[in-house]
């Protein structure tokens, strides 16, 4: 696979013209990728801009948007506003970071979920490919405390690739302290790797979201259970895959989420009716011993039964 890096320029730059997946670049914004034409992602990375609080909600951490793939210009998942302005399609964070910076000073409550007292910022891309078979780039991301200095440096990689029509997302990162000691930690609603579809399923169809869960299957419509202290068993924790199944657009998707045991344990999961779901865990890292994990996503247009996730996620373990 030939990698292709970023030319400076001041309008969009399409690469890797002539293969089935292409990114443009529209610099400083987002990142876009097509196969065969249709939109495929759209990787948000534009740097916080602290010049109004709305500007600022709007930049205070990259994420990423798929694309409705028979609807041009319109994603499946939610950016911006709408109901939790937080949550932004698939992204990565967690509601309680601490550390201690180099001068002994211990920072606490930092919130790279919602991004108060923190935030998130695209630095560079440190590469970026695209040929017939897949499209993947990697971007250097740091994590800002609240005295307005970096702590960490995330390397966060997206490789997309096809399954027949479903799309699917590996997600990988690995977060290196630049301080002495931090931790990351939260709860399975505010923290973690997660998926959040688009604001109208919460406006119009949340009745019609249901989960396929290992051990039993297809739930009925609008039915979800959270990890908590009084439900902390196989079906809330350390699950291997999961997938919600929501309408947007007037089109049923369903969305695999599927974990790697050699992420963090314990994983501990949250469903929403309105279409965010996924897993947390917490952490103690060290610049020595940085934190890697590694996710995949499949989206799929329609209905799904379980013996076809479980097959996704039977896949993705092999492959990796």
């Amino acid at each position: 696979m030939k990698i292709l890096f970023f030319s400076p320029a001041i309008w969009a730059i399409p690469i890797s013209l002539g293969h089935a997946f292409e990114w443009t670049d529209t610099e400083g914004k987002h990142l876009d990728l097509t196969h065969d034409g249709r939109s495929i992602a759209r990787y948000i990375y534009e740097p916080i801009d602290e010049s109004s609080a709305k500007r600022r909600e709007a930049t205070y951490k990259p994420f990423c948007h798929i694309y409705d793939r028979y609807l041009k210009d319109q994603f499946i998942t939610k950016g911006p506003g709408g109901q939790f302005t937080h949550h932004r399609g698939i992204f990565y964070g967690f509601s309680r970071v601490s550390y201690t910076d180099r001068d002994g000073e211990k920072h606490e409550k930092i919130d790279t979920w919602h991004c108060r007292g923190g935030h998130l910022v695209h630095r560079e891309f440190l590469e970026h490919s695209a040929d017939s078979e897949s499209a993947s780039f990697t971007s250097l991301i740091d994590w800002v405390g609240d005295d307005g200095r970096p702590f960490a440096e995330e390397k966060r990689s997206m490789t997309f690739s096809m399954s027949g029509d479903d799309i699917l997302v590996d997600f990988g990162s690995t977060l290196t302290p630049t301080v002495p000691e931090m931790r990351v930690d939260g709860d399975p609603q505010h923290a973690g790797f997660q998926f959040r579809a688009h604001n109208d399923v919460n406006d119009q169809h949340k009745s019609a979201t249901y989960y396929i869960r290992p051990d039993t299957g297809i739930a009925k419509m609008g039915e979800t259970i959270n990890w908590s202290t009084k439900l902390d068993d196989k079906t809330t924790r350390n699950i291997p895959w999961k997938a919600m199944s929501f309408v947007v657009h007037d089109k049923r998707y369903t969305v695999c989420y599927l974990d790697h045991p050699e992420n963090p344990k314990p994983a501990r999961y949250s469903e929403r009716d309105y279409g965010r779901f996924g897993s947390y865990f917490s952490a103690d890292l060290v610049p020595k011993e940085p934190l890697t994990v590694r996710y995949r996503l499949v989206i799929h247009q329609g209905e799904m039964k379980s013996e076809e996730v479980a097959q996704h996620s039977e896949r993705f373990l092999r492959n990796q």
